[in-house]
């Protein structure tokens, strides 16, 4: 059932993206469309998510609970919420954004490292989930995220050229696909910014699914 929820959650999403947009946005007016998909992404997903709650957690291929595997899950997770909060600004990738002069713009500042940090922000979520909870159920529905992001960044890219043309063709040449680890110092206060997100983030991990994450595997002890 893991499964056909993610399956179903994945499909629609792309469809819905790409494919299907036009004549949806067309049939129930961009207002519409948002809030349909809004919905279909939600019921989808919360399905997935009550079908993980019910597939057996092991085996695990290895001991995410270690401390080298925790360790790693915990910075991915926090780069994460970096890329997430930077990509909420001047993110021309957004719905609904205008890109026009696009192609006179020089990348800055989260643009340096990816043009799609919302997307790699999910694919590290993803990875991180796998790292720390290395079973199949985890492989399952950490990545569907992982696909839908690389696959959705992948149509995005493809979208956009084909409505915008030269701006977004000369944005793809000045930026970069994966993320640049080199350029990650352009992020600055996003660094900061980003440690109480991700606290309260890993907290409410703690207190809604009962497993701890981040620090609070050892604050949780005091």
């Amino acid at each position: 059932m893991l499964a056909v929820g993610m399956s179903a959650f994945v499909g629609t999403h792309l469809l819905m993206s790409h494919p299907w947009r036009a004549s949806m946005v067309r049939l129930m007016g961009q207002g519409g469309f948002l809030g349909f998909y809004s919905i279909i992404s939600l019921v989808t997903f919360s399905a997935a998510v009550i079908a993980f709650g019910k597939a057996p957690s092991l085996p695990q291929l290895w001991d995410g609970q270690a401390l080298v595997p925790w360790i790693l899950a915990s910075l991915l997770t926090l780069v994460a919420s970096v890329l997430f909060l930077a990509s909420l600004v001047g993110n021309p990738a957004l719905a609904g954004t205008d890109v026009a002069g696009l192609s006179t713009r020089l990348p800055s500042g989260v643009f340096k490292v990816t043009r799609h940090p919302m997307m790699s922000a999910f694919t590290l979520w993803g990875v991180a989930h796998i790292i720390v909870a290395p079973s199949v159920r985890t492989m399952i529905l950490a990545g569907g995220v992982i696909a839908l992001a690389v696959i959705g960044s992948i149509g995005q890219d493809a979208k956009k050229a084909a409505l915008h043309g030269v701006d977004w063709k000369v944005w793809m040449r000045r930026t970069s696909f994966l993320p640049n680890p080199a350029a990650f110092g352009e992020l600055k206060l996003y660094w900061i910014a980003a440690i109480p997100v991700w606290m309260l983030l890993t907290w409410l991990h703690l207190k809604m699914a009962f497993i701890p994450a981040g620090l609070w595997i050892w604050l949780e002890q005091y």
